[in-house]
């Protein structure tokens, strides 16, 4: 059994990756709540285009306190991507037209849903994914988590449900990890997946919006998304098959979306690749993204991305591949990218993939 030493500043960073804290809440300093609001309107129209300050770490306390604890019994070396039963979920339920209120860490396990759930019946459901890191000081940080609050903001508007605050979403996410802390990878072993759902857990029988709303939160160790761990991977372009179209919830991480490549994904697996490519579906030529990522075009120093408009999710790790490439002198153009288009590397940026060449 492997133990570890962490260490907890006292106080949260206020940086993009924020440290994890057992006392201090989460704090938007004002100057950037208003700066996050006026980037990010919560309208399905604009969706996370605008790039917030990208800083690659936080700053630790300089008098912070530790506890010492033992790691899951678990083979870290043999992480697959995969579900993996952890200590406790979290979760937090409110009405329609009412606001969340405080929630609560429970056991992990099954849920109780009313067979007439709106996200059974219907689909009313988002979820997101973001990972906690720990470092070879055994503190633990959280990637940008305030990205995915405000895109679960995003999504829940265009579907018709309420959702929590970003300041109540970070901390529900610090709450879960610090109480499954044992099953974060040592370091470079791996990262804690940690999935928020949002869904609407109330009865309905016609199609409308549920009555009662539950923010759920649960944690996984992960390794690598791919079996083939970081080498180059082979895709297929998808002719037939289309992830999203104009005016649908393409943009969103709506749970539908992810529903609609199992066909196309299944049968590309079952020829030996490892993903799909989606094209639009207007002119069935444009490069759209892969069954769960973004994609990137490299020809030079030039670094192509499909733009942002309602067909393709706003990925934070998108996101930030932007930042970063244009502050090392790269060109990143957002734009149409047709399957001529010239060529030197294909690469895919999503949460649970972070980075991988695709070589077909």
């Amino acid at each position: 059994m492997e133990s570890i030493r962490l260490i907890y500043p006292i106080c949260p960073s206020r940086h993009s990756s924020f440290l994890l804290s057992h006392q201090s809440p989460f704090l938007c300093e004002p100057s950037l709540s208003l700066k996050l609001r006026k980037q990010f309107p919560l309208t399905s129209q604009n969706v996370l285009e605008a790039a917030s300050p990208l800083r690659p770490s936080a700053t630790l306390s300089s008098d912070p306190y530790s506890e010492t604890i033992e790691l899951a019994d678990i083979e870290w070396d043999n992480l697959g991507f995969g579900l993996q039963p952890t200590d406790y979920m979290y979760i937090m339920k409110c009405t329609r037209g009412g606001t969340f209120s405080k929630g609560e860490l429970q056991r992990f396990g099954n849920i109780e849903l009313n067979p007439s759930a709106g996200v059974l019946n219907y689909g009313q459901g988002l979820f997101e994914g973001l990972k906690a890191y720990r470092k070879q000081d055994g503190s633990i940080l959280l990637f940008r988590p305030e990205e995915n609050g405000l895109r679960m903001q995003i999504g829940a508007e265009r579907m018709c449900m309420p959702s929590p605050t970003m300041e109540q979403f970070v901390e529900a996410v610090k709450d879960t990890v610090l109480a499954n802390k044992r099953w974060v990878p040592p370091a470079g072993k791996g990262s804690l997946y940690i999935r928020p759902l949002l869904m609407g857990s109330g009865p309905v029988l016609g199609v409308a919006p549920a009555p009662e709303y539950t923010f759920l939160i649960y944690v996984s160790p992960v390794g690598n998304y791919f079996k083939e761990g970081l080498a180059p991977i082979n895709l297929i372009v998808e002719n037939e098959f289309h992830r999203a179209t104009p005016g649908g919830t393409g943009g969103v991480k709506t749970i539908g979306n992810y529903a609609a490549v199992l066909k196309a994904q299944s049968e590309a697996k079952a020829k030996g690749y490892s993903d799909v490519l989606y094209l639009d579906c207007v002119h069935k030529r444009y490069l759209e993204e892969v069954s769960s990522c973004n994609i990137f075009v490299v020809k030079g120093n030039i670094i192509s991305t499909p733009a942002i408009k309602g067909t393709i999710l706003p990925g934070i790790t998108r996101k930030s591949i932007i930042d970063v490439a244009q502050s090392e002198g790269f060109q990143g153009p957002k734009c149409s990218l047709s399957l001529c288009f010239g060529i030197d590397h294909l690469n895919g940026f999503g949460l649970t993939l972070i980075l991988y060449v695709f070589v077909s």
